[in-house]
């Protein structure tokens, strides 16, 4: 959801139309100037009271957190996009490429290029903001984790168990994105 959706915000954001530029900024300052927490809170309280149907807390939980991880990629989409040299986009022109074509297959592939070490921290953030769900009683690994302490009575080997499946599924992204840093600037060297 983040990377399809954050990638058509960058897009909508970088419009020479304001009347599309400004709702899409509202929407990325949004969502990257309140907590996560105070997001899945109001998504889970505040949407249901307002269309008045329940709404499954996990999809709650699901939808807040991707929409949180779209307004952060696409800031890192837009830096990507602004990244693709201009002497691109006038071969794009030159050739006759139609926008949709210079956007599918010259500035999509060099911004996923150069964004994908963000985007894949951003991955890790919401990997371990989704521990956040748990304040509104979606059963997670966080809050199976504090049930669990709970019912033991054995929070310090709960909790440093539930630690480390986080670190467990976070190291391996963030190696990635360390391998994937070092053969971009490997590649800039060149």
């Amino acid at each position: 959801m983040g990377i399809v959706l954050g990638f058509l915000l960058c897009l909508v954001v970088m419009s020479r139309w304001a009347i599309m530029r400004w709702p899409a900024q509202l929407f990325i300052e949004f969502f990257r100037c309140t907590p996560a927490l105070l997001q899945i809170v109001w998504f889970f309280y505040c949407i249901p009271m307002m269309v008045d149907v329940f709404i499954d807390p996990i999809v709650m939980g699901v939808l807040a957190l991707g929409l949180n991880l779209t307004a952060f990629n696409a800031e890192a989409y837009r830096a990507g996009v602004q990244a693709v040299p201009k002497e691109h986009l006038d071969a794009c022109v030159a050739l006759g490429l139609k926008p949709w074509q210079r956007t599918i297959y010259v500035v999509l592939p060099q911004a996923l290029r150069s964004a994908m070490p963000v985007l894949m921290t951003n991955a890790i953030g919401t990997l371990q903001q989704s521990a956040l769900v748990a304040i509104v009683a979606v059963a997670d690994l966080m809050y199976v984790g504090k049930s669990l302490a709970t019912e033991a009575y054995r929070p310090l080997e709960t909790y440093s168990v539930v630690a480390l499946i986080y670190f467990a599924l976070s190291l391996p992204i963030a190696r990635l994105v360390h391998m994937i840093e070092r053969r971009q600037d490997a590649a800039v060297q060149r």
